[in-house]
């Protein structure tokens, strides 16, 4: 299973940008979508999550700004990302859950900055 994130960039306070990640191989049904970031200096967190039934969770400081949505029929997911702040600076990584086993992809850069 390999996953492809794409979507980052370098983006000005209050914008936007859109994450994407698919997923491509021998999937049997995608449990859990997930995407992380990781900013200079600091441990890798759970940015937002999706379940199969189509439930979601984010961080306290990303909600009302970031949406997370998938793709079942594409095996993709996406993370919608408004109103910016330089805190949301991080490579942002996507993670799945499939039959219990974990993936990852390579991470985005996205860099908020005026």
């Amino acid at each position: 299973v390999q996953l492809q994130a794409s979507g980052g960039g370098l983006v000005q306070p209050g914008g936007s940008l859109r994450l994407s990640c698919a997923a491509s191989g021998s999937i049997s049904g995608i449990d859990l979508m997930c995407w992380y970031r990781q900013a200079p200096g600091k441990q890798r967190e759970l940015v937002a999550a999706t379940t199969s039934a189509g439930t979601t969770d984010y961080v306290d400081s990303v909600k009302g700004r970031f949406t997370i949505s998938r793709d079942n029929a594409k095996n993709t997911m996406y993370l919608q990302m408004t109103s910016l702040k330089p805190e949301d600076t991080a490579v942002y990584y996507c993670n799945i859950v499939s039959m219990l086993q974990s993936y990852w992809g390579q991470g985005t850069l996205v860099t908020v900055s005026s």
